[in-house]
């Protein structure tokens, strides 16, 4: 288990409260990655994956089950906050880790606002006279105080909310699959392979919007410093979520693939409203299953999801700010709640502004998905590599398997499906990789070349952290 002293040898204090279990890792990785997250793009991922929706899940599944094995070995290395950029910094080198944490900020900076925008929208068209500002205001404030309260109280209220959306999709679960056995819609395995659209580019095109469904089991990385049991337990739970959320992911729109009620229409004309699933569940069970699923998928995005998308972003803003690779000010600690309090309130606010300026976007939700899929698997690849420099070339190890063979099945799969992403998704996430190297090349310029404490041996006084 991480310690005061384990923590002092890579120069930092123990300064989070370390009181997370197993069970509060899984809840915190299911309410990030949200067990009926396919309910909200799955009419995108049904269309650009010619209806083979459930094999686009299941190839995102494989895909990350080797970036997971990968998180593993780094988190036992380095289990500290900061998830990539910890690891890409100490496993390769300060600076590979400081472009790292910056495409890896795209993915968390971003998602929270993706999160309220969404779940803003849904709920203003279910209750209109409530205007979507104001959804947004109230989610983010919600969750900002639970989050500034402390640790204990958000994996309290994730697991009150995880409960609730298992739930929801238990009713969903068995009245589709009522519907289906009694004729109400096509028994068909085309969701998995359909001979007359399948391309393995469609497919990996497919699983690159898929993918923000699954983002989230690699956010428990960030928990190291707040978790009881070390490491170990951190790669578990990542382990865990990753094959219980993929096997909800594949049976969920399996289902709603055999109920929807004009097919070939959702394949040439797309989703723009994002419905197809309540569409299916209509189908199924009648406007009450509809609702109860738009609903749900709203709330869920708007509170627990946002609210541990929160937690993430907070954690990474805090670990490279007391790295000094961003503003100090950030790594300020609450005495009372040890929490990275500073960080919880912007990332708070950048995801209200974030949030309300997409709302004003026709395009908003799409541009944002896209760029944080892109951000995340960007920094699955860097991952990938750290884990063949760290161990396979620095530390010599004999492991070919777990450090080379893994990995790097890991990064041809992740590789091929960035090839085949969105191309405005591709320019605009490497126009902001290269602005990273432009803040990069101003921290060399001021003096504040990126350094980390990587392996060396115990330091004689641990980094000081401001606290609050």
């Amino acid at each position: 288990m991480l310690d005061q002293h384990d923590l002092e040898r890579y120069g930092y204090r123990q300064e989070l409260s370390r009181q997370l279990r197993f069970r509060d890792l899984v809840a915190y990785g299911l309410v990030y990655m949200v067990p009926i997250a396919p309910m909200a793009i799955f009419g995108s991922v049904y269309a650009g994956s010619g209806g083979m929706v459930a094999l686009a899940y299941a190839v995102g599944v494989v895909a990350l089950v080797f970036t997971a094995f990968s998180y593993a070995q780094m988190v036992k290395a380095f289990p500290m906050s900061g998830s990539v950029y910890n690891y890409a910094g100490r496993g390769i080198s300060a600076p590979v880790g400081f472009l790292a944490g910056w495409v890896i900020l795209l993915d968390y900076v971003l998602v929270p606002g993706l999160l309220y925008l969404v779940a803003s929208v849904a709920m203003h068209s279910t209750v209109p006279a409530v205007p979507v500002w104001l959804w947004l205001l109230g989610f983010v404030a919600v969750n900002t105080v639970v989050n500034s309260v402390g640790i204990r109280m958000t994996a309290l209220v994730t697991r009150v909310m995880l409960v609730g959306e298992l739930i929801v999709l238990a009713v969903f679960l068995a009245v589709a699959g009522w519907a289906v056995a009694t004729g109400r819609g096509r028994f068909s395995w085309e969701a998995f392979y359909n001979s007359d659209t399948f391309t393995w580019s469609l497919v990996a095109g497919a699983v690159s919007i898929a993918v923000l469904s699954f983002l989230g089991f690699d956010g428990i990385s960030m928990l190291a410093e707040e978790t009881k049991g070390g490491s170990r337990q951190i790669a578990r739970a990542m382990a865990a979520v990753l094959i219980l959320a993929g096997v909800l992911f594949i049976a969920q729109t399996w289902l709603a693939a055999m109920l929807i009620p004009e097919p070939a229409s959702l394949l040439s004309d797309g989703d723009p409203n994002g419905t197809a699933f309540y569409d299916a569940a209509q189908v199924a069970g009648g406007g009450w299953l509809a609702t109860l699923c738009a609903v749900a998928t709203a709330i869920a995005w708007g509170l627990p999801n946002s609210m541990v998308a929160q937690v993430a972003t907070s954690r990474l803003l805090y670990a490279m700010a007391r790295d000094r690779q961003l503003p100090g000010f950030l790594a300020k600690v609450s005495i009372r709640r040890n929490v990275p309090i500073n960080a919880t309130l912007l990332t708070g606010f950048v995801s209200l502004a974030l949030g309300l300026y997409m709302a004003t976007r026709a395009d908003g939700i799409t541009l944002l998905s896209s760029l944080i899929n892109f951000g995340a698997m960007v920094a699955f690849l860097v991952l990938h590599v750290s884990v063949v420099v760290h161990h396979l070339i620095r530390r010599r190890s004999g492991n070919w398997w777990a450090h080379l063979v893994m990995p790097g099945i890991g990064f041809v799969i992740l590789a091929y499906v960035v090839v085949n992403a969105n191309i405005a998704a591709q320019r605009l996430g490497l126009a902001w990789l290269a602005l990273g190297m432009v803040v990069l090349a101003g921290l060399y310029l001021s003096g504040r070349r990126p350094a980390l404490s990587g392996l060396a041996p115990a330091h004689p006084q641990a980094r000081h952290v401001e606290r609050v």
